[in-house]
């Protein structure tokens, strides 16, 4: 009995063994698979540059009457108005163009020696914006630059930067992506050549951000950049992709 005891013993013993083993072998087999597998691919990031040149552009500008009294600020600011507007026509804007903002009244108080308001109005300041959109990209720069020589007629009239943008980007994006795409299989062909292999299909490919930046920028960001401060700019696109290996 004592001997049977001891046979069975051994046998479950030599089945844990045998499980571990197994156990063993199913461990080790996934990561080489891994590694195996990633040794039939290679992944590569493209990148591709464009130059454009802004064919739509927003400016506006911004400008104020001030006065003791609410009647005389508005009188004054309707004719600053006209004056405004009278030059932005004389530059050759359509007068239907010019987008009018609504008044914005801002009281004046007094402030005592200690810097505290006294809850008196000193004057009224009223201010308005006038603002262009156009096609034209080279009349809007010329009218940001020049429209101070609102200040020589008594204005006082505050330019603010234009925004520049360029409307075919989401045509352009399709055919950018195309030529990222192409840089990316030229240099997973240069790397698989260098090893004596060869690519294959695309097995996945993953689209980065887009870069718009003024033209021999370098700057770049995670979340992408849409430079509006130039009318020149230069957009650049990233894929990275995984082509098999044969």
């Amino acid at each position: 009995m004592e001997q049977f005891n001891k046979g069975k013993y051994y046998v479950i013993a030599a089945g844990l063994i045998a499980l571990s083993l197994v156990i063993c072998a199913l461990v080790l087999a996934n990561p080489l698979s891994n590694f195996a597998s990633s040794k039939t691919s290679i992944v590569v990031t493209g990148a591709a540059k464009k130059e454009i040149v802004s064919d739509f552009a927003v400016w506006s500008g911004s400008f104020y009457q001030e006065s003791a009294d609410l009647a005389e600020a508005y009188g004054n600011l309707k004719n600053a108005l006209a004056t405004v507007k009278s030059y932005l026509v004389s530059k050759g804007v359509p007068e239907d163009q010019i987008i009018i903002s609504s008044i914005s009244t801002m009281p004046q108080y007094i402030y005592n020696q200690n810097g505290n308001s006294t809850g008196q109005i000193s004057s009224y300041r009223l201010s308005q914006t006038v603002e262009i959109k156009s096609n034209d990209v080279q009349k809007i720069a010329s009218i940001a630059r020049e429209s101070t020589e609102l200040i020589e007629q008594g204005l006082i009239f505050e330019s603010l930067p234009p925004q520049y943008f360029y409307t075919k980007l989401n045509d352009l994006k399709v055919n950018i992506l195309a030529e990222a795409t192409k840089n990316a299989k030229e240099r997973a062909e240069k790397m698989a050549t260098s090893t004596g292999s060869n690519i294959g299909a695309i097995r996945s490919a993953k689209m980065g951000v887009f870069q718009i930046t003024p033209v021999n920028s370098n700057e770049i960001s995670d979340y992408g950049i849409n430079d509006t401060s130039s009318i020149e700019k230069e957009i650049t696109a990233v894929v990275n992709v995984e082509f098999a290996i044969k």
